[in-house]
């Protein structure tokens, strides 16, 4: 209950501070759907691997950012390299 969305919380925060605000933005042209092209090195894909297994950790930990320490550090290390 409480400590749960105490812990997510903090964890999104953490997540904010590393990677920026979220921000999903749909855009819907009416035309069929094509294949995604493959992003670059060093574009906003870049670190995609390291956020998802940062976002698992703390999926799995109930929000503890605790026992995600390495995975964070993975993608603070990732982000330093490709911006």
């Amino acid at each position: 209950g409480m400590a749960f969305g105490t812990g997510s919380a903090v964890a999104n925060r953490a997540v904010d501070s590393v990677m920026g605000p979220r921000q999903v933005e749909h855009v819907h042209s009416g035309q069929p759907a094509e294949a995604a092209p493959q992003a670059a090195a060093g574009g906003p894909q870049a670190c995609q691997n390291e956020f998802a297994s940062f976002q698992d950790c703390l999926k799995n930990n109930n929000g503890d950012i605790t026992p995600c320490q390495f995975y964070m550090d993975m993608l603070n290390q990732c982000k330093k390299t490709y911006n």
